[in-house]
């Protein structure tokens, strides 16, 4: 056994395990920067509005119904009866909902931290279908109905900045604070003229709402029928909920996106009646669709998903150092090694603290370029080459490229990843096939790198 090689192997292999502390340390600081950046958005969102969910219109029929109950005496043991009251509502959805949205989208900014707002004009229309009696099917004459209203449940009604009117069969009815439906949360609700229950009725509604809110914008389909149509300016959605966009167009300024939906696919009734039944409406208004205006870019993220390759990075920077070692019978000192380990992790802290002013992809440039730049210049003394140490330079700066490749194609990195360490496994095993591992340092020792000075040569 070589014992040289061996404790050359053992101190490698230690100093890879003694840099995970400053890559702790690092990941760490990773952390805490993305939790005070969510903090800073969070204030940012509770002094504007937080994320907007739209549920409804829904009409409400407050009703009271006699209630008549057969007792019998205890004493006579004779039948009579008894009346009283119940009251409860009646909920419809709307026969036909339509939503015609316009999004612009702006940043407020505190600090080096940035939110996305969105500002959403909405045109909101459709009609309800009222049946005969309400639907009624028992005795009709038992029931007096309250003053019908109209509800629309807004998840964060800071946000609503113009005064709400409600365009119903040519009249202009306000909206007023309050949805007066528990389970629709905030909202706002107007007062309806009075129906004729005795006849069916068709109304026709419409009105204007617009809306700034931060992250996402969702909207339940409480139509039998419901159309949703959304455009913004923002180039880099991503459409959430239970329903895609039937159809979609995204370009650099910006996308739009048509849903449709019908009670087939929503199941909504079924939905709305476990509600009432149940006091349960999370399954109500998860029925939902819309769109996040998320940042493409997420440089906390990236960075974290880049410090999680380090020990690789540094294993495989390493072997290639121990590679250039062997094959031309170099010298190495362990803390060489160790000052090119401290190189490469100081790269992460250099991309985090660059990423948060000028983005990561300039970021993460000028970050392996300096540390390329650096480490070229320190190998190409080491190994007494410049070529060797410019090959060594190139040989990293590819390793740094095909890092960013891996950060950036997230659905093909472990294909990526796989082929890279097959690639230089194989790489490997071509250049040391003729190599004699057993004579490494028993033939001749290697003489430690030493520099002189002119006046030491003379």
């Amino acid at each position: 056994m070589n014992r040289s090689l061996t404790l050359k192997l053992g101190a490698i292999a230690l100093l890879i395990l003694l840099l995970l502390i400053p890559l702790l340390m690092i990941n760490g600081i990773i952390n805490d920067r993305q939790q005070l950046r969510d903090g800073v958005l969070e204030d940012i969102a509770r002094s504007s509005s937080y994320s907007q969910q739209l549920n409804g219109p829904i009409m409400v029929v407050p009703y009271r119904k006699v209630v008549r109950t057969w007792k019998i005496d205890a004493k006579t043991s004779e039948r009579y009866q008894e009346i009283g009251e119940e009251r409860g509502r009646l909920y419809f959805l709307p026969e036909r909902f339509e939503l015609d949205g316009k999004v612009q989208t702006e940043l407020r900014s505190r600090g080096i931290y940035q939110a996305r707002l969105f500002h959403a004009d909405n045109r909101i229309s459709g009609h309800f279908a009222i049946p005969v009696q309400l639907g009624i099917k028992e005795d009709f004459v038992d029931y007096q109905f309250d003053q019908t209203f109209l509800a629309v449940g807004i998840s964060d009604i800071r946000g609503i900045e113009n005064a709400l009117k409600l365009e119903l069969n040519g009249q202009n009815l306000d909206f007023v604070p309050g949805s007066q439906v528990a389970w629709l949360g905030e909202g706002v609700h107007v007062t309806l003229p009075r129906l004729d229950a005795r006849q069916a009725t068709e109304l026709a509604f419409a009105f204007d709402l617009r809306l700034q809110g931060t992250g996402q914008l969702q909207i339940t389909p409480v139509g039998k029928t419901s159309k949703v149509q959304l455009a913004a300016n923002w180039p880099h959605p991503s459409f959430i909920g239970n329903y895609l966009p039937t159809q979609r167009e995204i370009s650099a300024d910006g996308f739009a996106a048509n849903w449709q939906t019908s009670f087939f696919s929503t199941n909504l009734e079924e939905a709305l009646s476990n509600c009432l039944a149940s006091e349960r409406c999370d399954e109500f208004k998860r029925r939902s669709f819309g769109v996040s205006f998320i940042e493409p870019v997420d440089q906390y993220l990236k960075s974290d998903r880049a410090i999680k390759y380090a020990l690789l990075f540094i294993a495989l920077t390493f072997a290639g150092f121990f590679l250039f070692e062997v094959l031309k019978s170099m010298a190495v000192h362990p803390i060489q090694y160790a000052l090119v380990g401290v190189a490469l992790a100081f790269f992460y802290l250099l991309l985090l603290s660059l990423s948060e002013h000028i983005g990561f992809a300039w970021a993460y440039l000028l970050s392996a370029s300096a540390c390329v730049v650096l480490i070229g210049f320190y190998v190409c003394h080491v190994l007494r080459s410049f070529g060797h140490g410019l090959s060594f330079a190139f040989g990293l700066a590819a390793l740094y490229g095909l890092l960013y490749g891996l950060l950036s194609a997230e659905d093909y990195a472990l294909l990526m990843g796989s082929l890279l360490l097959f690639g230089l496994l194989g790489v490997f095993m071509v250049l040391t096939r003729k190599l004699d591992w057993y004579g490494i340092g028993q033939s001749k020792a290697v003489e430690p790198l030493t520099f002189y000075s002119e006046a030491d040569h003379e």
